[in-house]
């Protein structure tokens, strides 16, 4: 049987199409809402339109390891051995950041401080919140093209490129927050700057414990601590991008293990 020719720019592919699966799915996520749908249908198409990096990753697979089995991959992803220290070090990182915009929250807001009244809900939250976002984004996003970019440049420089298009294919849904002039600009900005913050973090304690789970962990706390806080959108994406890209700057000051600088092997 013939084997199918390799890609030649397998990131760059892998973001396009991505985006092309991405974007009549978001349609169908609004049509739902605007023809007012019951909310599980909206919640799934949802979750699916989150899974388009994975989608994307799966049909070009064939193209980018041609040979290799998709099964086989996902599974060497998640191979490694958990670090207790490091799944402990970023829950205490971005609990501390959640606390402090917590009580900034308490001191300037006069409305209830959490946007979930009760443990069932924050339960289902939780859950809604792995689906439709971790579990479908980090394949592609952190387990395919961040690696795959380390072959050219080093892990700080392919955080920031793979950073910035992951910021740009929630292009989408910054046109739907209902912000207009400097509100959307502002949101924009600082949600771009969030995203690179976070994905330079992801990236270092990735580097450091090679497992899908750490950014799979450090998404879904990000995601599910910004869901949970009432209070004004514009400025909760203001104070993670603030303390996101303070924590970023001080993990390339330090550079633990030497990990942000140094250019991987080809495969």
């Amino acid at each position: 049987m013939r084997r199918k020719k390799k890609l030649k720019k397998p990131v760059a592919s892998f973001i396009i199409l991505t985006n092309i699966i991405f974007w009549p799915l978001f349609c169908v996520v609004g049509a739902v809402k605007l023809l007012g749908y019951p909310t599980w249908l909206f919640d799934t198409v949802r979750c699916l339109s989150a899974w388009s990096s994975t989608f994307a990753f799966a049909l070009l697979f064939p193209r980018i390891y041609p040979g290799q089995r998709f099964i086989h991959f996902v599974k060497q992803k998640f191979k490694n051995k958990l670090s207790l220290s490091v799944i402990v070090l970023i829950v205490m990182i971005q609990t501390a950041i959640f606390i402090m915009i917590l009580f900034h929250i308490m001191n300037n807001y006069e409305t209830s401080i959490f946007t979930l009244s009760s443990w069932g809900m924050l339960s289902f939250y939780f859950v809604k919140t792995l689906l439709s976002g971790p579990l479908g984004e980090e394949l592609g996003w952190r387990g395919f093209a961040l690696l795959e970019l380390q072959k050219k440049y080093s892990p700080l420089i392919a955080s920031i490129i793979i950073g910035f298009w992951w910021g740009m294919w929630h292009l989408p849904i910054w046109l739907t927050t209902g912000f207009i002039g400097m509100d959307l600009i502002k949101y924009s900005f600082f949600f771009m700057l969030t995203i690179i913050a976070t994905t330079i973090i992801m990236t270092v304690f990735y580097t450091i414990n090679q497992n899908l789970i750490i950014p799979i962990i450090i998404h879904q706390l990000f995601n599910f601590f910004i869901g949970s806080i009432n209070g004004n959108l514009i400025d909760l994406i203001m104070y993670n991008a603030i303390l996101y890209s303070a924590v970023a700057v001080l993990l390339i000051l330090i550079n633990p293990k030497k990990v942000l600088y140094k250019i991987q092997s080809a495969e």
